[in-house]
């Protein structure tokens, strides 16, 4: 609950006041549901109706609890993520800046780089000619030319620079457009280190034709893609497959569980596991929706080791209190929104879908579907309320796009172990002709218009298509209970 009001509250809180009411009656429903006073009393006769009632209302009372505790937390969060910047002279007058880089440089379609740092200092030139010096603070966002762009990707995030050019105010931040760049201070040892693997990595990469995206699903930069095959895969429905997130770390994990597991056991696999995922988020950088992946299996590999009942809701709750805490200005992040609903609408839904379709479809189609399902009904409100259209195609294209993503992956990993011996070469052309087919696919997809609908009724319709999965899922199980004595 706190996951879904976050967001809400951080736009609109009367908005958000008139849905808790909502949300109490769908989150008691699926409670209601899933609890073992249903499951063992509900579809037998000698059920005791008043004491449903008194349960359905401690229920209530809980989830209200619940829904107000998302709420302060949603808006004492946003409230502390805000970002304030402070210059110390008139923002008309600055015409230099100095600061830390935050992030690696991202390549835009103009050639031109942009990237956010962390001030420190503001310049001006008055008339006398006498430069001014003052100390700041706070996060704005660069543009830099393109001959800049080199050198930014040579010096990597946390390098001092130093920027002249000019200061534009927006509606809720600062840009500043760079006409030159000077590096002040170099980064710190192990950024450096960082960043000349990452170099590497785009070296190796950059001359194929399906490195781009090799480099995209493998450690997250984007520079590579051409723009128009991200085009293609928004209007399909399927950027989240070009975002690092928790799929792409389950395919990491996946492979080092099936590498390690059987040879150490599974708490040392767990171990080690947990260390790898931890340096490759700290190579790759803070995605919200990756740090979240992260620290879900930071807390599965605790379960493993403390011997605890791993519930996954209750993990994913957990996920997002720590990362909340640690980076509330996370919480502003659209990635950040759409990866924790939706996560939740799998957790919720995929059970139901799977034994509302079971037998009807083959499991291999039926799993990933019920997953898809749950993701896009959890995500169509905030989808619609922030790109203006949704892709229900999207969820069948993913049936096919996601196993050749997760194929393409480990074919990437194979070729850079490989490229390590100098005989990697076989191996590009199955990747070429994959990225081909993945390429085509997409591009079908994507001449499919979307749907262009007020995201309200998006949103009450997605609500209501949740509430139809467990009232379908309910009559199916009792049915189930009643013909049980005769089966």
């Amino acid at each position: 609950m706190a996951i879904s009001f976050y967001f809400l509250s951080s736009i609109n809180i009367a908005f958000t006041i008139i849905l808790v009411l909502l949300f109490l009656f769908i989150f008691s429903f699926f409670y209601i549901v899933s609890s073992d006073i249903i499951n063992k009393k509900l579809f037998i006769i000698e059920i005791n109706s008043k004491r449903l009632n008194k349960n359905l209302l401690q229920i209530t009372a809980i989830c209200a609890v619940f829904c107000c505790i998302g709420l302060v937390l949603g808006i004492c969060a946003a409230n502390a993520g805000k970002n304030t910047i402070k210059f110390g002279i008139p923002d008309n007058k600055v015409n230099a800046v100095e600061g830390i880089l935050l992030e690696d440089p991202r390549a835009l379609s103009n050639g031109n780089v942009m990237a956010s740092i962390s001030l420190k200092r503001s310049f001006s030139n008055p008339k006398t000619g006498e430069r001014v010096r003052v100390s700041s603070s706070g996060v704005i966002t660069l543009f830099f030319p393109q001959e800049s762009a080199q050198k930014l990707r040579d010096f990597g995030r946390g390098a001092s620079i130093f920027a002249e050019g000019s200061l534009r105010a927006n509606k809720n931040a600062y840009t500043f457009n760079a006409v030159s760049l000077h590096i002040t201070k170099h980064a710190s040892a192990i950024e450096r280190m960082r960043t000349g693997i990452r170099l590497n990595l785009i070296k190796r990469f950059e001359q194929k034709v399906w490195g781009g995206l090799a480099l995209a699903l493998l450690v997250g930069i984007r520079d590579n893609l051409d723009s128009s095959f991200i085009s293609v895969y928004r209007d399909a429905g399927l950027s989240y497959i070009l975002a690092l997130s928790g799929m792409h770390l389950a395919i990491i994990a996946a492979i080092i569980a099936f590498l390690l597991k059987k040879p150490l056991g599974l708490k040392a696999a767990s171990i080690i596991g947990a260390v790898i995922i931890s340096l490759y988020c700290l190579f790759v950088g803070p995605m919200p929706s990756l740090v979240r992946s992260a620290i879900m299996y930071l807390l599965g590999v605790l379960t493993i080791l403390c011997a605890l009942p791993k519930k996954s809701l209750s993990v994913l709750s957990l996920s997002f209190l720590i990362q909340i805490i640690i980076s509330p200005s996370s919480g502003n992040s659209l990635s950040f929104i759409l990866s924790y609903l939706a996560l939740l609408g799998i957790l919720i839904t995929s059970r139901q879908v799977s034994s509302l379709l079971g037998g009807k479809i083959p499991d291999f189609i039926l799993q990933p579907l019920s997953l898809s399902v749950g993701a896009f009904l959890a995500t169509a409100g905030v989808c619609s309320y922030f790109f203006g259209a949704i892709s229900p195609m999207g969820i069948i294209t993913g049936l096919f796009i996601v196993p050749l993503t997760t194929i393409f992956m480990v074919g990437g990993i194979i070729y850079l172990v490989l490229d390590l011996f100098s005989i990697s070469v076989f191996l590009g052309y199955p990747l070429f002709w994959l990225y081909r087919l993945m390429e085509i696919i997409t591009s079908l997809a994507g001449n499919i218009p979307s749907i262009k609908i007020n995201f309200l009724i998006i949103l009450v319709l997605s609500i209501l298509f949740l509430v139809l999965i467990a009232v379908l899922d309910l009559r199916y199980r009792k049915s189930l209970i009643t013909l049980k004595p005769f089966l």
